[in-house]
């Protein structure tokens, strides 16, 4: 599969896109995020969430290698996969982001990453994960051709669980399912829609939840 050709037609919006990121990270992601942290972004895209988090140390992973050209010069790029980074030094990193990510993968490889994660996190480091729910969004989870595993948070909490995680907050329904769908575009729209919880509950198609590692 060219996913240099995938994303490239898909996210034909990266302006749109970019704008509507900054928002969400500065407005709710970084209060997840303290200034000393090391951050690993996984799937990291075009650095939507990289790019603007504020931390100590940034670096991200992507197979796309179209994603080093959108990354500011203060992230630290490997290409490579999330199933085996050996780039990356074991109990060293902080924090990590993964964003529609995991339905990506095969189970086999969900799991890999998921131990490959535990490797690399800190003692009580956390997992920040932004992912598709298929309990709110079965009707359209298979419009993108590389999906390939359906997942849910319960899912996702089990397997966690098992690889010496806890789930530390888990919001059900935050956003909705793609940037093209009811989220509004504008700065203003996404602060209010940020600071509206019961709008999450009525276009939140994705959740949001956070694995510390015990």
């Amino acid at each position: 599969m060219d996913l240099k050709k995938i994303y490239k037609n898909r996210f034909n919006d990266i302006e749109e896109r970019k704008s509507i990121w900054q928002v969400l990270v500065k407005d709710f992601f970084q209060k997840f995020i303290k200034s000393a942290d090391v951050v690993l972004d996984i799937g990291c895209g075009y650095g939507e969430f990289i790019n603007n988090i504020v931390c100590g140390k940034k670096i991200a992973v992507d197979l796309n290698p179209e994603a080093k050209k959108h990354l500011s010069r203060d992230v630290k790029y490997y290409l490579g996969s999330s199933t085996k980074m050996p780039f990356i030094r074991e109990n060293s990193v902080n924090k990590i982001f993964v964003s529609n990510f995991f339905e990506h993968l095969e189970r086999k490889n969900i799991e890999a990453t998921v131990i490959e994660m535990e490797r690399v996190l800190k003692n009580r480091g956390e997992v920040l994960i932004l992912q598709p729910n298929v309990r709110f969004c079965a009707k359209d989870y298979w419009m993108f051709f590389d999906h390939l595993t359906p997942i849910d948070d319960r899912a996702l909490e089990e397997l966690f669980f098992s690889h010496g995680f806890r789930l530390k907050k888990r919001i059900l329904k935050f956003l909705p399912y793609t940037t093209k769908s009811k989220l509004p575009k504008s700065s203003i729209l996404i602060k209010i829609y940020l600071k509206l919880p019961i709008l999450w509950k009525i276009f939140g198609k994705q959740s949001f939840l956070i694995f510390e590692k015990l």
